[in-house]
């Protein structure tokens, strides 16, 4: 019984914890989004300069940190790699540059949706059209090459690279940039320690649950298997109830926090987050508590993420509430033909055939 109610139940959990994160401080239908918080966190190491988007985000230390201590508390903590890291760091990096032309990765997606951000549906269209097109391939025999069993200290980079970061925000602050507070997305945000500790706490139910928001209709096409849909509809409802009683639901196209309305680029945006993902394994959520458990090959995604990150924002690429940037558009799908490659050729021009 706990079983089939423990992915719905991790949605319930994700939408509460975004909720009280909005509440104190984050911005708004952003209480936990990976992409946005990947790309703040790359601002303040420096690898990037946009003044509105620079904070070393708790969230993502806590649900790295999460999931390493409940796949250790599990006896699931399994260093594993090698699995086309550099192919994976590509795919990450088109990841992040579908996600801020459309303002968010699948998470903020389904937050957005559940404020009334009508924007955001025509985005779950995009969203749904992409992981399709990535369905094709595997159908057709997409794969990357095997995966290895890899020494602890391999599992353990990751969550030492976020324990160190942590270190850094709590003693020696200056060392980072941080963006002014109420300037940007960056500027707002909730108190350290509690992020830090709801972030662990969405880390270890993501790791438990195996909850990915890319798998939801991933699976329910490929195997109907409907579990992991059921968490994306559990946290929709339990994030816009709670929108509703705080007097944050608005319904419509216009006036929505960290968002633009050009309904083409909201869903081109999102069909290439879906389209790279699939091919990867799993949403940016689920590549962060991978990485935290050991995996490797989603550290070089995550990695991948942080890079397509500071290129969005060093080459004006990413999206504002303004908007489509100019550059925008033309990067998209530079990064569409990207993928199509990876999969087209991982697929039907790939001698060797080695299950990960």
């Amino acid at each position: 019984m706990l079983k089939k109610i423990s992915l719905p139940l991790a949605g319930a959990l994700f939408a509460i914890v975004s909720l009280i994160l909005v509440a104190c401080g984050n911005p708004g239908n952003m209480g936990l989004c990976v992409a946005c918080f990947v790309r703040d966190t790359a601002g303040a190491l420096g690898l990037h300069s946009f003044a509105g988007a620079i904070y070393a985000r708790p969230e993502v230390i806590g649900i790295i940190l999460g999931a390493m201590i409940i796949s250790l508390m599990r006896r699931e903590f399994a260093p594993k790699g090698g699995s086309a890291p550099t192919t994976r760091f590509v795919l990450g990096a088109c990841v992040m540059i579908g996600a801020l032309v459309f303002l968010g990765c699948p998470t903020r997606m389904v937050l957005r949706i559940a404020g009334g951000d009508l924007n955001a549906i025509v985005g779950l269209f995009g969203f749904a059209a992409g992981i399709f097109g990535g369905i094709f391939f595997i159908n057709k025999g997409f794969t990357l090459s095997r995966h290895y069993k890899q020494p602890k200290t391999e599992g353990f980079a990751m969550p030492a690279i976020a324990v160190l970061i942590l270190l850094v925000i709590i003693f020696v602050p200056t060392l980072l940039n941080i963006s002014e507070v109420g300037v940007g997305p960056g500027g707002l945000r909730a108190p350290m320690f509690l992020a830090l500790g709801l972030g662990a706490a969405m880390g270890g139910v993501g790791f438990i649950s195996r909850l990915c928001f890319v798998g939801g209709i991933r699976d329910s096409f490929l195997f109907k298997n409907f579990s992991m849909l059921f968490a994306f509809v559990t946290l929709l409802v339990v994030a816009a109830i709670g929108n509703v009683i705080m007097g944050n639901f608005n319904l419509a196209f216009e006036g929505q926090p960290v968002a633009h309305n050009d309904g083409l680029w909201n869903f081109l945006g999102l069909g290439l987050v879906g389209f790279a993902s699939v091919l990867l394994g799993g949403c940016p959520f689920r590549q962060l508590v991978l990485a935290g458990s050991g995996n490797s090959d989603s550290v070089s995604a995550v990695f991948g993420m942080t890079f397509g990150a500071a290129l969005a924002h060093n080459l004006s690429l990413a999206s504002s509430s303004a908007g489509v940037s100019d550059n925008g558009p033309a990067a998209l799908i530079i990064a569409f033909i990207v993928v199509a490659a990876i999969a087209v050729f991982n697929t039907f021009f790939k001698k060797e055939r080695l299950l990960s």
